[in-house]
Order: structure tokens, then sequence, then C-alpha cells
């Protein structure tokens, strides 16, 4: 016959499960491209924050610092502005600019996410095509 658990069994596997999901680390979470190549011109372009762990979108990140330049073809000088635009899906940021080169394209960005302390950064290279 199985016994029932003692109370303080209970309360240190609930206290445990509570102390990991605090212990969360900001290098848990990534961005990602969601298109790795775009057409040269008028773009959007467009990264997902994802909780690695569990593959999970993460809505509400707040997106402080980004740019966009050829830093991959050895032109970091040549940039673009990025302007913010709004989306409906969550844990995806878009973003309109203006493509002006082919070529390979670096994308900076850096987040604050909610609940975690630390700042999640990110460089990903997307390539603009004719």
């Amino acid at each position: 016959m199985l016994k029932p658990l003692p109370f303080f069994a209970v309360a240190a596997t609930l206290w445990l499960a509570a102390v990991s999901a605090a212990l969360a680390d900001i290098k848990d979470y990534e961005f990602q491209l969601v298109q790795n190549e775009i057409k040269s011109g008028e773009a959007i372009v467009a990264v997902r924050v994802v909780h690695k762990p569990t593959g999970k979108p993460v809505p509400e990140a707040v997106i402080f610092s980004k740019r966009l330049d050829m830093a991959p073809d050895n032109m970091a000088t040549m940039t673009t502005p990025l302007e913010p635009v709004e989306n409906n899906e969550p844990g995806v940021y878009r973003f309109k600019t203006k493509l002006t080169m082919d070529g390979r394209w670096q994308l900076s960005v850096a987040a604050k996410l909610q609940g975690e302390s630390g700042t999640l950064q990110g460089r990903l290279i997307i390539k603009a095509v004719p």
C-alpha cells in the first residue's frame, strides 16, 4: 500500500520548483531571424525572441538597441535606419528598413525581458538579394 508523502516532502518539492523557475538565466533566451534572406530595397526585418529550453516565443521584450550595418562584408560604416513596425504575433519584433545594397547585413539588437535580469543581445546576419 502506498503511503502519502509527508508535508515537508511536498513543501520541499514545491520550493525547489519555484527556485528553479526563479533561477532562469538570460543565456536561456535568443534572438532568431524570421527570414535569413530578404529582397533589397524597402524591407521588413523580423526577429523573434525565444526561450531556448522550451522553444516558446517571449512576448513583451523591450528592445532598446538596434543597428543594421554591412559589417559582414567589411563595410561597418554602411548603416541603414530601423523603424519599429506594429506586430500582432507574440514574441516577434518587426522593423521597417531600406536595404540599399545586395549582400550581408548584420542586425545587432539588445532587449530587456520581463522578469529576467541582464540584457539579451544578438547579432544576426541577413542576406539582401536582388
